[in-house]
């Protein structure tokens, strides 16, 4: 089997904008002709589902909760990254896709990642036109604060509520298209199964939803899996139970080709395990490096409490190793750093697999609100 990404040609900076022009359009008219379906109705398929229902093609949307108001996207806190360099302190599309495909230790596609940065400005205007309460500064511009890998100011957040108010904005759109009449909510079983079918020359996509009494088939012209990650395939993870790759990997049974299943980030800023008998961790926001002091003690099995290990018998390793970023390195880096310590012997907590991150110096600058 041949792979073809299909990435189209020229120049890095023009290779959307020209694929777009060279596109075939459709007629305002046409689009009602159209159908389209979407499984699932998390952070990624409300919006896509709400954005095509605006656009005005028939959208079938699919859930297996009690209700659509649910995804694991909620968990997200610290804030969604754009290009639009309100701070003023040099960022661009081209930083943000630098330091994007930097941070992916320089395995990403490139053309998609330079796309990524392009619409990055746009998805801010949309979420603030569908409500978002992102924070703002003193005269009313949105703020912004510090992420991991990167130099510049460039995260838009909503307290550490983020995710949740992205999920609300996406979801009053999401309403509005069902109350339009061009979206159709649909609940399907938790085993609905996808499948493919060629007719009159045309390929169609078709999901069937299967329970004990009944067989239904959807067909549309296309077909968007927003199915969820992956992460509980590791024994610990902070990703929610339903997040299991099923709906995916039975598309990918039936033929649909799954790339890059290694590209699962290792997220650093979460609270220890507290035994043996815990798999499911709890997300602490990456903003928290924006402020707080990565260390562990310099000499191994130091168990004593934070508050009594002096200044020169810590290590800030992340300030030592990397200076320019501080604790504000990409996430795998500092997972991988955090990691050694603890390999070597300087993990801290009753497991030895944690480091701390100390906020004194923040409390001390800013004050203790």
């Amino acid at each position: 089997m041949k792979l073809d990404a299909q990435v189209p040609a020229g120049p890095i900076a023009e290779k959307w904008d020209r694929h777009k022009f060279e596109m075939k359009l459709v007629n305002p008219a046409n689009k009602r002709k159209y159908t389209i379906i979407v499984v699932g109705t998390g952070l990624a398929g409300a919006s896509a589902a709400a954005s095509l229902g605006e656009l005005g093609y028939n959208v079938l949307n699919f859930c297996i909760q009690d209700s659509p108001r649910r995804a694991h996207s909620i968990a997200a806190q610290g804030g969604i990254n754009a290009a639009k360099n309100y701070q003023n302190d040099g960022d661009s599309i081209y930083r943000l896709f630098y330091d994007t495909v930097k941070g992916g230790d320089y395995r990403s596609r490139e053309a998609n990642v330079y796309r990524l940065a392009q619409l990055s400005v746009n998805i801010i205007d949309q979420c603030v036109a569908q409500g978002v309460p992102f924070a703002r500064e003193y005269g009313g511009l949105l703020d912004n604060r510090s992420f991991g890998g990167a130099q510049v100011s460039r995260t838009f957040y909503a307290r550490g509520q983020t995710g949740q108010q992205l999920l609300l904005g996406a979801y009053q759109s999401l309403m509005r298209q069902v109350h339009a009449a061009r979206r159709e909510a649909v609940r399907a079983p938790r085993d609905a199964r996808p499948g493919r079918h060629r007719r009159q020359g045309a390929r169609h996509h078709r999901a069937a939803t299967w329970s004990p009494a009944s067989i239904e088939r959807y067909a549309a012209d296309a077909v968007i899996l927003a199915t969820g990650g992956y992460g509980t395939v590791y024994y610990l993870s902070t990703n929610a139970v339903n997040s299991n790759v099923t709906a995916a990997w039975r598309a990918h049974k039936r033929g649909a080709l799954f790339a890059n299943p290694c590209f699962t980030q290792i997220h650093p800023t979460c609270i220890p395990v507290s035994g043996d008998h815990q798999s499911k961790l709890t997300l602490m926001s990456e903003s928290l490096r924006n402020d707080g002091r990565v260390w562990v003690p310099k000499q191994k099995g130091d168990t004593r409490p934070p508050e009594q290990i002096p200044e020169d018998e810590r290590d800030y390793y992340l300030e030592r190793k990397y200076p320019s970023f501080g604790n504000l390195v990409p996430r795998d880096v500092a997972s991988r750093n955090a990691k050694q310590a603890c390999d070597e012997g300087r993990g801290v907590g009753e497991s030895g697999l944690a480091v701390y991150l100390d906020f004194t110096d923040a409390i001390k600058r800013l004050g203790p609100r």
